[in-house]
């Protein structure tokens, strides 16, 4: 599925980056990063491997939209605090928005309307 290898491909990277956070973050904004990010995956595998019910998927799916969200969030904070360029969180944050319409894309076809 092309919406999870994206993603985990995404949460791969910047779990690589987030390790470059200073020491001072790796207990807080990096380890709030990686588990967003790991989130997201993690929750299109489970509502796509379970599929016991259309409900179902839409409300992993839901719940993988929101990591996106929180991990756009976190990615704010880590430009801000120049952890990461303006550059690179574009990049990050681009790529988070189209995983995030491909998730809507797969709630509309489960049934559900988007968010």
């Amino acid at each position: 599925m092309e919406v999870f290898k994206k993603a985990y491909a995404l949460a791969l990277e910047l779990h690589r980056v987030s390790r470059k956070f200073p020491k001072s973050e790796q207990y807080e904004l990096a380890q709030q990063l990686r588990k967003s990010t790991k989130s997201i995956p993690a929750n299109i595998a489970e509502g796509m491997g379970k599929q016991e019910s259309k409900a179902d998927v839409r409300r992993f799916m839901r719940i993988a939209v929101g990591s996106c969200d929180e991990s756009r969030v976190w990615l704010e904070f880590a430009k801000d605090l120049g952890y990461i360029s303006a550059a690179e969180h574009d990049k990050y944050d681009r790529r988070y928005r189209e995983i995030g319409r491909m998730l809507q894309g797969i709630i509309k076809r489960y049934g559900g309307s988007s968010i």
